[in-house]
């Protein structure tokens, strides 16, 4: 399977990079890529990974995820996930990277969204 990958300008000064299928040894340096691009374009707030349609990731993935949030740390942005997928949210707890990355909660499609109370 491929990844591709598509960005978008959220408000407040956010730059959303979803990538969408298997980040891999043939598919991570697209995330690397990406990052850096966003960069180059200037200095967001945030950089927010959203990993909700990852189906796979493997060590050089998770490599390729470090080396990003480095290269935005150095230049003062902060970069964090989003909606891991199950899968990516365990390989994120295993190798003890997901206190770095903000420690997102796993997506789970179709999960209801919290009822918000009047005066909450």
């Amino acid at each position: 399977m491929s990844l591709s990958i598509v960005q978008s300008v959220l408000s407040g000064g956010v730059v959303e990079i979803s990538p969408r299928g298997e980040i891999d040894v043939d598919t991570a340096y697209e995330v690397r890529e990406a990052i850096a691009e966003v960069l180059a374009k200037g200095r967001p707030l945030r950089i927010e990974l959203n990993m909700r349609l990852v189906t796979f990731i493997d060590s050089v993935g998770i490599s390729a995820m470090v080396a990003g949030f480095q290269t935005a740390e150095v230049s003062g942005v902060k970069l964090v996930v989003t909606e891991p997928s199950r899968f990516v949210h365990r390989q994120l707890w295993v190798t003890g990277l997901l206190g770095l990355f903000g420690a997102p909660e796993p997506y789970f499609a179709g999960a209801a969204t919290p009822e918000v109370l009047p005066g909450a």
